[in-house]
């Protein structure tokens, strides 16, 4: 049955502050659906981004029967279906349970797990184990069915990916250990890797019963001192502290190949980066109509979006001797039926699996022999996704915008594909309102739809410098985003 869904929370990066229990908590799940202007919205809880090959096959024959066809890549490494009707509800909920995607209606909403997706396929720790303990600790916890659906696990295998991610509770590969996070904090404590999954549940429940008083969704929401002693408080119970910044900026994995040695040697605090300033082009708000146009070869792509253009530009790359995993981007996010049927066949060819990345990407895990690698690197990128950093596509993301939105001011994602400029600079998300659904963490590029055009700012962890608008002018849009991308590095 469908649920209505009342508005979520604002951003943490609007005005309206952190979000409290004041409304109910708006994140849609597979039993409870968001009403859009697009149909109804389930969003399938996929812990760690770990699918086997058989309920991708689930997810698909979902999207087909129940809503759309396409399959929607979240910042969580989740999956939404959309168009859904609004009877759906009963029939999709018994075909994901079937499948092993909803092992608890009580905790659908709960298993908020992020994990590192390269973990165990380039020599760095495995963590499947792991995040399946997790998992089941969760769906066994009758106190953690009253997470909201906001609150986030992340288990990073040391490099520091996930980690910088920002979740409430974060356990940190190190050795035989873990490095237990609580919420943004630099304070990490030690523990033993087999009691990792259960520490992090402990610190779950210990933050449910901190946060009664002040109604906050996460950790960073509570109050400071509320704060401060679930951290001493769980520590406690933990182990020593240690002093290790959380990262400032997630670095996803790259389009192509990876295998044994590609794994980022990190020692404690080496994802922080220091702080910088942004270059010149961030001055206090303005209007701008008058930058220079970019050239026509980063103004190629169709304005009608990703799924119904051709393949992204997917420069030739040298076959790799062999490879543990494959890695691809989804333009905006969005798969097509035929997208999402090639590579769960890739999967069920090789690895078995699919791992969803938190940057809307899919690591195919192996082993490859170079000649498959670049077979399969071949048939992905002509379906039309990114198998290569060069791509004008990567780093570029979108909400849903206008038509599916009806708070969305304009078609961000036509406007996105309208304003691709050169690959390798800083990730730019548009937002359609400032709600800024699905914004990425770390240092980015942040482009909203306002009344008055389009705000253009840079974004490094929480602060955010003085921004620019520039109106109704695709050109000057484009070429502003451009000069934004290149002159924050």
């Amino acid at each position: 049955m469908l649920a209505a869904m009342p508005d979520s929370a604002p951003s943490p990066l609007s005005a309206g502050g952190p979000a409290l229990r004041d409304g109910g908590d708006a994140c849609p799940g597979t039993l409870r659906l968001h009403r859009a202007d697009d149909g109804a919205l389930a969003r399938v809880r996929v812990p760690g981004g770990v699918l086997s090959a058989d309920r991708a096959e689930a997810l698909l024959a979902a999207a087909g029967r129940f809503g759309d066809g396409e399959l929607h890549l979240t910042s969580r490494g989740n999956v939404q279906l959309r168009g859904l009707g609004a009877e759906c509800g009963g029939g999709l909920a018994e075909l994901l349970a079937d499948a092993g995607l909803l092992p608890s209606a009580a905790h659908e909403r709960a298993r908020n797990i992020v994990a590192s997706p390269l973990a165990g396929l380039d020599g760095s720790p495995a963590l499947g184990e792991r995040l399946a303990e997790l998992d089941a600790l969760v769906c066994a916890s009758a106190a953690a069915a009253s997470l909201s659906g906001r609150f986030l696990f992340a288990l990073d295998d040391g490099r520091g990916d996930v980690d910088a991610l920002g979740a409430d509770v974060t356990l940190i590969a190190d050795g035989d250990a873990f490095l237990l996070r609580i919420g943004p904090g630099d304070e990490v404590f030690r523990i033993p890797a087999a009691e990792g999954p259960r520490a992090a549940l402990r610190a779950a429940e210990a933050f449910l019963r901190a946060a009664r008083d002040s109604g906050a969704w996460r950790v960073k929401d509570l109050p400071d001192p509320v704060r401060s002693e679930l951290v001493r408080a769980v520590g406690a119970a933990a182990g020593p502290a240690e002093h290790r910044p959380r990262p400032r900026t997630a670095k996803a994995p790259e389009p192509g190949t990876h295998g044994p040695g590609d794994a980022v040697e990190t020692t404690p605090g080496s994802g922080a980066a220091p702080e910088t300033t942004p270059g010149p082009g961030y001055a206090p708000e303005t209007t701008s109509g008058s930058t220079d146009a970019l050239p026509d070869a980063h103004r190629h792509a169709n304005p009608h979006g990703p799924a119904h253009t051709a393949a992204p530009a997917n420069p030739p790359q040298a076959p790799p001797a062999s490879a543990g995993a494959l890695a691809v981007d989804v333009p905006l996010g969005r798969l097509t039926p035929g997208q999402w049927r090639l590579l769960t066949a890739t999967a069920r060819r090789y690895g078995g699996e699919l791992r969803l990345t938190p940057w809307r990407g899919i690591v195919v895990p192996g082993p490859f022999t170079g000649a498959e690698a670049a077979d399969a690197l071949g048939a992905l990128a002509a379906a039309g996704l990114i198998t290569s950093p060069d791509s004008p596509w990567t780093g570029v993301g979108a909400c849903i915008g206008r038509p599916g939105c009806a708070k969305s001011l304009a078609d961000v994602r036509a406007e996105a594909g309208a304003a691709l400029g050169p690959a390798g600079r800083l990730p730019v998300y548009w937002s359609g309102c400032e709600r800024r659904c699905g914004h990425p963490h770390g240092e980015w590029i942040d482009v909203v739809a306002t009344p008055d055009g389009h705000r253009i700012s840079y974004v490094r962890g929480e602060r955010r410098y003085p921004p620019a608008t520039v109106r109704d002018d695709p050109a000057a849009l484009a070429a502003a985003v451009a000069a934004a991308r290149a002159r924050a590095l």
